[in-house]
């Protein structure tokens, strides 16, 4: 049981009221030609054909609950497992604050892969959030399990200092005296409670995994743990200095966190250098894929699979293709025409854009702006060739 900081305990959740009996229904006469058997095959029918068109092994995740908002409720959330639907019952405040953390991190994450073939799509009304790409323990997986990771403690542990959380508040381990290179300093103010943030996610995040045992769920610990560590690492120390004229022989100090775009930057450098691993025998670690390629430390993005190219639609893959995609004429990077749409070429359209310019303040309390047009060459990739998508569907 995950307890909170200080001296504070979690309330107990009262008893469930015993449901009242409900008196079973009267049996229904059976029809004389024998088609009382006909609803059932029909029921049976149906329900065949529900599993035949459901998506293979696409499973939920606590992810959608940034797309649920305010309106969560645990009962209702799919996809979480008992441990986190206790979490979720006992704090329903931290769960606000776990879909705040959900919107954050998924917003970041499509910061970050903005001019990629894959860009962190997520699917509307879709209780995967991400669909089937997801599937694949790819290079793409093992970001998305850091980041998501890593906004739940960003989250938290912001929420906790602003006094939004009854259940923990700033850190209760720094106070007294402490000292770095500018010399000594007394802990003050209110600390970001990290401690509380990890600890909370550790249990909310994990549990899913924990509960599997395999080797995906391995892979999935050692990427989640890499996110709660890069928030960690990015903790700063603010200080206000107190003497004459500011001239701080005394320090008063205490901890921050720092803007989540970098722990976003930071990840996303990890994606670029992630290692391709396979488990071990027992299933506890694991080694590389290859001879000669490096062993992965506790601070490295792991994965299993070669990604997709995500160049065409690939519903089997998760793949959303290319096509219509805006890319850049002139850059040879990943956001550059000539990858962006893998060879196909490009569409150009020439747009006006309206902008305000111009932009002067007039006394006292207003700024009056222009408005300027300016007409703009916008290159987007074309789509496959039918016969070449039908291949990839």
């Amino acid at each position: 049981m995950l307890r909170p900081s200080g001296a504070e305990e979690a309330a107990q959740l009262p008893p469930r009221r015993a449901r009242a009996p409900v008196p079973a229904p009267a049996p229904r006469p059976a029809a004389p030609d024998g088609s009382r058997a006909l609803p059932r095959l029909s029921l049976a029918c149906l329900l065949l054909l529900l599993l035949l068109t459901l998506p293979a092994r696409v499973d939920t995740s606590w992810w959608y609950i940034g797309a649920l908002g305010a309106r969560v409720i645990c009962d209702n959330i799919p996809g979480l497992v008992s441990r986190q639907r206790q979490l979720c019952q006992r704090y329903p405040d931290i769960m606000r604050s776990v879909g705040e953390g959900a919107r954050e991190w998924i917003r970041e994450c499509q910061h970050q892969f903005r001019h990629h073939r894959w860009n962190c799509t997520t699917l509307d009304r879709d209780h995967t959030v991400f669909g089937r790409v997801m599937l694949r323990s790819s290079r793409e997986a093992a970001f998305v399990y850091a980041i998501s990771s890593a906004g739940v403690v960003h989250a938290i542990t912001r929420a906790c200092s602003q006094g939004e959380l009854s259940v923990c508040s700033c850190d209760p381990y720094t106070r007294g005296r402490h000292h770095d290179q500018r010399g000594d300093f007394d802990w003050g103010g209110c600390s970001d409670n990290i401690h509380y943030g990890v600890r909370f996610a550790k249990a909310f995040v994990d549990a899913k995994e924990k509960r599997l045992k395999d080797a995906r769920a391995l892979m999935n610990l050692h990427n989640n743990r890499c996110g709660r560590t890069a928030v960690r690492r990015f903790l700063k120390l603010e200080c206000k200095c107190h003497g004459v004229s500011g001239s701080c022989t005394l320090r008063t100090c205490w901890r921050a966190l720092s803007d989540f775009r970098r722990t976003g930057d930071y990840l996303r450098r990890r994606y670029d250098g992630a290692v391709q691993v396979t488990a071990t025998q027992d299933g506890a670690n694991f080694t590389a894929a290859r001879q000669g390629y490096r062993r992965a430390t506790r601070t490295d993005l792991v994965y299993f699979d070669n990604s997709p190219d995500y160049c065409v639609l690939d519903k089997a893959a998760g793949s959303l293709g290319t096509a219509g995609r805006v890319c850049s004429k002139t850059s040879k990077g990943t956001d550059g025409c000539e990858i962006m749409c893998c060879g196909r070429g490009y569409d150009t359209t020439r747009v006006t854009r309206v902008t305000q310019c111009e932009c002067k303040f007039h006394w006292c309390c207003a700024v009056r702006c222009k408005e300027c047009r300016n007409t703009v060459d916008v290159h987007t990739c074309k789509a496959p060739k039918k016969a070449e998508w039908l291949d990839q569907t």
